[in-house]
């Protein structure tokens, strides 16, 4: 998983509210069985919509943030939300709210889900058009406005320690505990040996 620490770039605002997951990866394409290509199906159904424009412009532009509108990722659990997202070049995604699942899938795939309230603070990022430039500092957590507002955010310890290092779960797991995986597979070792064939002589 890639590691976040600053994104900085133009914003994508999307204010809808209610964004479910079968407008950001229509269910036809869950038939595709690989990540790759999935960012240009981002949206696909919303590509002549007018009110979408503004964001697609920004999306071409390479914002690499997200602005959203409350419940955003709401709907069913596809993970293919969150591939086409990133994929599309998507690493930060801000909303007053998230649907649960969705903001769980970020964090799975190494998207910063940051929710956001857009009465909380100073107008960053809320006050934003798109193509407008903002950065995000993770390890600071803090996000910073064109004229150098700033804002605070906050995500739990787990999910900051995760995405600056690049972790998913399975590396998490390692390295916080490799020493009790190597004490354990020790032990095994000593009391199972017919498991591990390739210590023999």
């Amino acid at each position: 998983m890639d590691k976040i620490e600053i994104v900085e770039g133009p914003i994508a605002r999307l204010p809808a509210a209610n964004v479910d997951t079968d407008i950001i990866y229509p269910a036809r394409f869950l038939l595709i069985t690989t990540r790759d290509g999935l960012g240009k199906l981002a949206f696909h159904d919303k590509q002549d919509a007018p009110d979408y424009a503004p964001m697609f412009a920004a999306l071409a532009g390479g914002a690499p943030i997200l602005v959203a509108g409350p419940n955003f990722g709401c709907g069913s659990s596809r993970e293919q939300a969150v591939w086409a997202l990133k994929e599309a070049g998507f690493k930060v995604v801000i909303a007053p709210s998230f649907g649960e699942i969705f903001q769980s899938n970020c964090a799975k795939n190494g998207v910063l889900a940051i929710r956001m309230d857009a009465a909380e603070g100073l107008s960053t990022p809320y006050g934003l058009e798109n193509g407008q430039p903002l950065s995000v500092d993770l390890r600071a957590q803090t996000l910073t406005g064109p004229d150098g507002a700033v804002a605070p955010f906050v995500v739990s310890p787990a999910l900051r320690e995760a995405l600056l290092n690049g972790w998913d779960d399975i590396a998490r797991i390692k390295a916080l505990h490799r020493a009790d995986i190597e004490a354990f597979e020790a032990r095994r070792r000593v009391a199972e040996p017919w498991l591990f064939p390739g210590d023999r002589p």
